[in-house]
């Protein structure tokens, strides 16, 4: 009789247990897109770690979404993101059309969770001012990345250089790592001048793979809001909250298990921690895409 009270007892305890893990994986599952930096292997292989952190703090499922910078607008309606991870002028497209709300900014090298574009040039090739741009081939990193492409545009505009006339030529390279190649394009002299982010800048002279003593910085536009982590506006504020709480609270301390491993979720993500920056802090990033006649503020 207690056998088979206890065979009775052991039944519903296992239903009770399939049940809490069937209403698991029945939960809603959240898609965060991720903008590709360089390739879909690296965006998976620098998010996965806080993904699943994410995942462990709210208690909720998130699918991992890498996308192509040039696609993630169209990407964001049809696959119905609930959280976006962008670089901070598809943060604005997306805020200005589309209602995305500001979760938290990276913050990575030495500007924090803000950066730079530059313009630079090889020391010795003569080019000095912004001046000496007039006739100069120029290599321009994506058409959409702010620091890499817009903040040059802009620091020509303000000079009174029109980057389509007084160009002889000018170009942005294929494939990946294309912020690399922008410097090593004029580092091997293949160009006169590129658009460098300051970051890239940064990061290649500290890991020794370029000198500053190779470069004259012909220009460095006002610092502007990094890489930004956005929430639709379908989701529930609430969640969205705790979401932006928890890229908050990150401390390089914070780790996660992958594989059996405990790996630390920022050094993984490449990045320093998240600030609580307001939206009012990308307006220097609109009034460049604005004198630019860039998205989101084109006019045709």
């Amino acid at each position: 009789m207690r056998c088979r009270h206890f065979l009775l007892f052991l039944s519903v305890l296992l239903v009770s247990i399939a049940g809490c893990r069937q209403s698991a994986v029945d939960g809603p599952v959240y898609k965060i897109g991720y903008m590709n930096c360089n390739s879909e292997t690296e965006t998976r292989q620098r998010f996965t770690p806080l993904t699943r952190y994410l995942e462990q703090k709210l208690g909720v499922r998130f699918e991992l979404v890498p996308v192509d910078t040039q696609d993630f607008e169209e990407r964001f309606v049809r696959e119905k993101f609930a959280f976006t991870h962008t670089n901070s002028l598809i943060y604005l497209v997306l805020h200005e059309d589309h209602g995305v709300k500001l979760m938290a900014t990276e913050k990575r090298g030495q500007f924090g969770p803000r950066t730079a574009g530059t313009i630079i040039a090889r020391r010795g090739s003569g080019v000095r001012t912004l001046a000496d741009l007039k006739g100069k081939r120029m290599l321009f990193g994506p058409q959409l990345a702010p620091s890499g492409y817009l903040a040059q545009y802009d620091l020509m505009l303000q000079a009174g250089l029109d980057p389509e006339e007084d160009l002889a030529l000018y170009g942005i390279p294929h494939g990946s790592y294309k912020h690399e190649k922008v410097i090593y394009g004029v580092y091997f002299g293949a160009w006169d001048v590129a658009a460098a982010p300051a970051l890239d800048l940064e990061l290649m002279i500290r890991d020794g793979r370029i000198s500053a003593d190779d470069f004259n910085v012909i220009a460095q536009s006002e610092i502007f809001p990094y890489c930004t982590f956005g929430a639709s506006p379908d989701v529930d504020p609430g969640l969205a909250e705790r979401f932006r709480q928890a890229l908050l609270e990150l401390t390089p301390q914070t780790t996660v298990s992958i594989d059996g491993e405990e790996v630390k979720v920022l050094k993984a993500a490449w990045i320093d921690g998240y600030d609580a920056l307001a939206d009012s802090d990308y307006d220097i990033l609109r009034q460049m895409a604005r004198r630019a006649n860039m998205p989101p503020y084109q006019k045709f």
